[in-house]
């Protein structure tokens, strides 16, 4: 337990653990106290029926097994009376352990914040102008592909608009994303629901601790997804698979919602940071041994998109500090920004090992006849589309205000070159 609450402490998390121990007691006092009942319960209707045998025989009278009965029966009372209070006991130990974090991996740096992460690599040139780089919304507004004005009429402010070229640019880079991910790099495409119940929220983490971050409907009681990595890891809650049929491998392109609540001030102008934006995710479900493994590997399918794209980007590995409330150990893909002049996340790959998998009860058997274990699940964005549109107008803009197409994305722009 010590152990415990130190690995939780160097995430910053602040938890209860003297109500976490109390509860913790209880459950395990009550619990036993039912076991032993039903331990007893069973022991006594194992010596019924053995007197009941041997009175058969004419060695016993039936009326010796009386009180036994009247003592098992006592204890079937008892043991029904307990299971309520058993299960509320069950239900308030629950309820804290939802709000406890994931346990970081041994490997993950220490830190209380984005300043400790550590950098792993850099892939690509940063591009030089002789001219000022200008931002994106700059770029797109002068272009006439992308309106917030008129969006923010329509909507709310943090809502974007795009129009003919942009509208297709962000298209072709959803379509250009799916064919990678499930042509080379063994993915399977799903679209899954965009609205999902409190169960399902609850199983990758989102609920209880980020409620006021998630737009919802009053009746039913549904919430829009924030990322596709909802639905899909809960595509196999409450399962048991087949050891054989690991890893199983999602991707799904989805609008996203956010609240973003607690960011006000924060990106104000743009596409980085939206009530809804576009995004291609990654879900992975694996056996524990290899998960770290195909947690490399799925960093480096995100990353083939920003290299086909030949978007200059770098790879950050997240301390304990400033790692997601699910996550054991996470890389950051961050893409250059000339009109920033700096690097900004545009995929984020985790591997929350079996802690959402618990949650969901999503299980494997190892063998035909053995007790089944909990799955790993990873998830990452392959990529979030609207940043990598950012980059795109960023990086590929042109002194004349146009913006040169990446070749990767003409077949899916029918040959548009540039946009202008």
């Amino acid at each position: 337990m010590d152990l415990v609450k130190k690995r939780i402490a160097t995430r910053g998390a602040k938890i209860d653990w003297e109500e976490f121990a109390a509860v913790d007691l209880e459950r395990r006092e009550a619990l036993a106290k039912w076991e032993r009942m039903k331990e007893k319960k069973n022991q006594l209707s194992g010596e019924i029926g053995k007197l009941k045998k041997a009175a058969e025989f004419g060695a016993l009278r039936a009326r010796d097994t009386t009180s036994l009965m009247q003592e098992v029966e006592q204890l079937s009372r008892a043991i029904r009376e307990g299971e309520g209070p058993l299960a509320e006991i069950e239900k308030r130990f629950e309820k804290v352990m939802l709000w406890i974090p994931n346990l970081p991996h041994a490997s993950v740096p220490l830190g209380t914040g984005a300043e400790s992460n550590r950098e792993v690599r850099r892939w690509g040139e940063i591009p030089k102008f002789d001219f000022s780089p200008k931002n994106h919304w700059e770029i797109g507004e002068e272009l006439g592909i992308l309106d917030f004005a008129r969006a923010a009429k329509i909507a709310a402010s943090r809502f974007a608009l795009y129009y003919g070229q942009g509208a297709l640019l962000e298209r072709a880079l959803i379509n250009f994303m799916l064919d990678l991910h499930t042509r080379e790099r063994g993915y399977r495409e799903a679209i899954p629901p965009f609205l999902v119940n409190r169960e399902t929220m609850t199983g990758t983490g989102q609920l209880p601790k980020f409620e006021e971050d998630l737009f919802r409907t009053a009746d039913p009681d549904l919430f829009l997804v924030p990322t596709a990595e909802v639905p899909l890891t809960n595509i196999h809650r409450e399962e048991v698979l087949n050891q054989e049929d690991l890893p199983i491998r999602y991707v799904a392109y989805t609008p996203c919602f956010r609240r973003e609540a607690g960011s006000y001030g924060q990106d104000v102008r743009g596409l980085i940071r939206l009530h809804q934006f576009n995004k291609v995710e990654l879900v992975k479900l694996t056996q524990p041994g290899n998960s770290y493994e195909e947690l490399e590997k799925m960093v480096a399918d995100a990353e083939e998109v920003l290299q086909r794209l030949k978007l200059p980007y770098r790879v950050v590995e997240l301390c304990t500090g400033d790692l997601g409330f699910a996550s054991a150990k996470t890389y950051d893909l961050e893409v250059w920004l000339p009109g920033q002049g700096t690097y900004r996340e545009i995929s984020s790959c985790s591997n929350c090992e079996d802690f959402q998998a618990r949650r969901a009860q999503i299980r494997y058997r190892q063998e035909k006849k053995g007790k089944p274990v909990f799955v790993h699940t990873l998830n990452g964005s392959g990529l979030a589309v609207g940043r990598t549109v950012v980059a795109v107008l960023e990086n590929y803009q042109q002194k004349d205000g146009s913006v040169v197409v990446p070749e990767v994305l003409r077949p899916y722009m029918g040959g548009i070159e540039r946009i202008s």
